[in-house]
């Protein structure tokens, strides 16, 4: 895929990056359905990606790295990162 056609790509957000006793809020683990390598996760670093709140407030992220060897990456959010009730849903990739 050229760089083009990954703005507008939508993904689901899956749950925070965690470790043994901590949860780290800032950062989410974000799956991608149509990309399911590590080399094709590599090419979304750097994108701004945007979460819409059900009351209309826009978060926004940056893609930090990939998150395995499936195709998963890591997102960084600013402040106070993503609520819960964010996980499961859908995000997108506006830059």
């Amino acid at each position: 895929m050229s760089k083009l056609q990954y703005l507008g790509k939508e993904g689901i957000i899956s749950n925070y990056r965690m470790g043994r006793h901590t949860i780290n809020q800032k950062q989410n683990i974000i799956v991608f359905p149509d990309i399911n390598t590590r080399k094709e996760a590599n090419r979304l670093i750097g994108r701004v990606i945007v979460w819409k709140s059900p009351t209309g407030k826009e978060l926004k992220g940056t893609i930090m790295r990939a998150h395995g060897n499936n195709g998963a990456v890591r997102a960084h959010f600013q402040k106070a990162g993503l609520p819960g009730q964010a996980l499961g849903q859908r995000i997108k990739i506006i830059k």
